[in-house]
């Protein structure tokens, strides 16, 4: 299985304050990372550098083997890079259906076919962004980046303050994108018993650095460092 994404000794943060400390992994093609840690351990700042948002103090990423470290934001979302923010960003004075086809790419992610795993989103495809509800906005939020047929797809928090129904939903559908149709994709989520069981891999981040990188089903099984890194063993 080829290599998409390596990420070298990264160093990053916002002016002079470094956040991610000396970051290195690697993610193969058609595999899916979850990337855990506590609240303010650096995970959205690492999401953040990939698409090339925080100042970079150090360190090299490459993205199907082509040096992207100095691209601007919008040379990586060319080069394949696709991004689910927490704060979605749809396009709320467009319908659901403009959101889709202003930047659907040629490829296997069609807006047909996203319609067809977010049914609700085909239902209020003639409503604007602004009046759908949260969870409607997350589905819409992940349906426009598949459509723009990302190499790598980043999602930060996609189930975060979503109702219960909601969340069993989305998960479901992140499931499929990530484990069934195989699409790469770094996943960060505050829950692990929730992105674990459908991720292959998964890294923790403590203070900026990584802490531990192996494969899910075992960082699922050890209790003992999901309670050392993570307090939920004991939730």
């Amino acid at each position: 299985m080829a290599e998409l994404l390596r990420v070298e000794q990264l160093r990053s943060g916002y002016g002079e304050a470094i956040v991610v400390q000396g970051v290195d992994f690697s993610l193969d093609e058609g595999r899916s990372l979850a990337l855990l840690g506590r609240n303010g351990t650096g995970k959205t700042t690492l999401l953040n550098t990939l698409i090339g948002v925080t100042r970079r103090h150090g360190g090299r990423i490459a993205l199907a083997g082509r040096d992207v470290t100095a691209l601007p934001p919008h040379a990586r979302a060319a080069a394949g890079i696709g991004w689910v923010p927490q704060e979605r960003n749809i396009f709320r004075s467009l319908t659901v259906d403009e959101n889709l086809t202003a930047v659907a790419r040629p490829g296997p992610w069609t807006p047909a076919r996203v319609y067809a795993m977010f049914p609700r989103l085909e239902e209020r495809k003639a409503n604007m962004g602004n009046q759908l509800s949260g969870g409607e906005q997350q589905m819409l939020a992940v349906a426009r980046a598949l459509v723009l047929n990302p190499k790598l797809l980043l999602l930060d928090e996609p189930l975060e303050g979503l109702a219960p129904i909601i969340v069993k939903e989305l998960l479901q559908a992140i499931a499929r994108v990530v484990r069934d149709e195989g699409v790469s994709a770094i996943i960060v989520e505050q829950n692990p018993r929730l992105i674990l069981p459908i991720t292959a891999r998964a890294v923790v981040l403590d203070r900026g650095a990584i802490v531990h990188e192996g494969a899910s089903a075992e960082l699922l099984a050890d209790r003992e460092r999901l309670d050392r890194w993570l307090a939920v063993a004991k939730a």
